[in-house]
């Protein structure tokens, strides 16, 4: 299945050849052109000599991740985020380790070791390191060395009621809903980017669109869901299985009006489930897209993601389903002319 094949890879920022390499093998043959820019994005175009406004569909392919800085004499590693990762959620948490996915364990002073005032406060990454069972630095040292990258070792499952549980759907749900989009055909010049470094500072996404110049881009992303008992309804970003969600204002991004309520209204007449994003916190690729050249009308869809940033993150299946024919309906819409500035 794409999703799992997609969240289980490896693709720490900076580093997301696996997952780069598995878009690839996926879209090669639905492109007119498919190639990797110098920082790593890779740009799959189509219907390029078509008539029409230029559409740009973006997501990141990497996710939040860990790098190696020291190890130490028993043989324990430290390391230090890579994105924003929430030290409080990692102890005891399993960790795939370098290029060959050494498993580990992110580990601590056990709560009876502690002392009182240790127990009465969160843990710090100073107080963490991982375990991948050495006995010493030079048998640790045949296996890493401080550079190494770690990502959490979670295995994609389908739980519940049209949910699903993995490690990185932020954002390897968007490059999915992209790789599914491509595979349809358009009237328009249709440009894909799964691009790199969005957990960083969105660097990937601001050379695509200097490069293509798009007319219109859309990020596709999850995004955060705080849904659970006891969140008031102000509080609640978005809610899980009512549909995608279209941002209105966020950290990097006061959204192009007139191109949100196009979608949203798109996503009416078709009967397709649309909420907004209800925060002002986060960013997407759209924050880099939208300032490049002279300026691109853009938008960001994303799905309500469970967990966010964390070692197990939840979706639920007909939010993605939907937001795969949200995109096609709203490419259908510029096709026929349905929305220009």
């Amino acid at each position: 299945m794409l999703l799992k094949r997609l969240t289980e890879a490896s693709g720490p920022s900076g580093f997301e050849s696996e997952v780069r390499q598995l878009i690839y093998e996926e879209i090669r043959g639905c492109a007119d052109r498919v190639y990797t820019d110098a920082l790593g994005t890779l740009i799959a175009e189509t219907n390029r000599e078509a008539k029409g406004p230029k559409v740009l569909l973006t997501a990141h392919m990497d996710e939040v991740s860990f790098m190696i800085v020291a190890i130490e004499e028993q043989g324990l590693l430290r390391f230090r985020p890579i994105g924003g990762v929430d030290p409080r959620i990692l102890v005891a948490k399993p960790v795939r380790v370098g290029a060959k996915g050494l498993i580990g364990v992110i580990g601590s002073k056990a709560v009876h070791l502690q002392k009182r005032e240790e127990r009465e406060q969160p843990l710090s990454l100073d107080q963490l390191f991982i375990d991948i069972g050495a006995s010493s630095r030079t048998q640790a040292e045949s296996y890493v060395e401080p550079g190494d990258l770690a990502v959490f070792a979670t295995e994609y499952e389908e739980i519940g009621e049209r949910r699903a549980k993995a490690k990185s759907f932020d954002d390897r749900v968007g490059c999915a809903v992209l790789v599914e989009t491509i595979k349809k055909s358009f009237a328009l010049p249709v440009i894909y980017a799964f691009t790199v470094q969005e957990e960083t500072g969105l660097r990937g996404a601001g050379p695509v669109a200097y490069r293509t110049e798009p007319d219109f881009a859309i990020a596709i992303e999850g995004t955060v869901c705080l849904d659970v008992a006891d969140t008031p309804s102000h509080g609640q970003a978005t809610v899980q299985g009512a549909g995608p969600a279209v941002s209105v204002v966020d950290a990097r991004t006061i959204a192009h009006t007139a191109f949100r309520e196009h979608i949203v209204r798109v996503g009416e007449e078709q009967g397709i489930p649309v909420q907004l994003r209800r925060t002002v916190s986060g960013a997407n690729d759209v924050g880099a897209i939208h300032l490049s050249g002279t300026g691109v009308v853009s938008a960001a869809i994303s799905i309500p993601t469970r967990y966010i940033h964390a070692p197990a993150q939840i979706i639920s299946l007909d939010d993605y389903e939907n937001t795969i024919r949200l995109l096609e309906a709203v490419l259908r819409s510029i096709e026929q002319g349905g929305f220009s500035v």
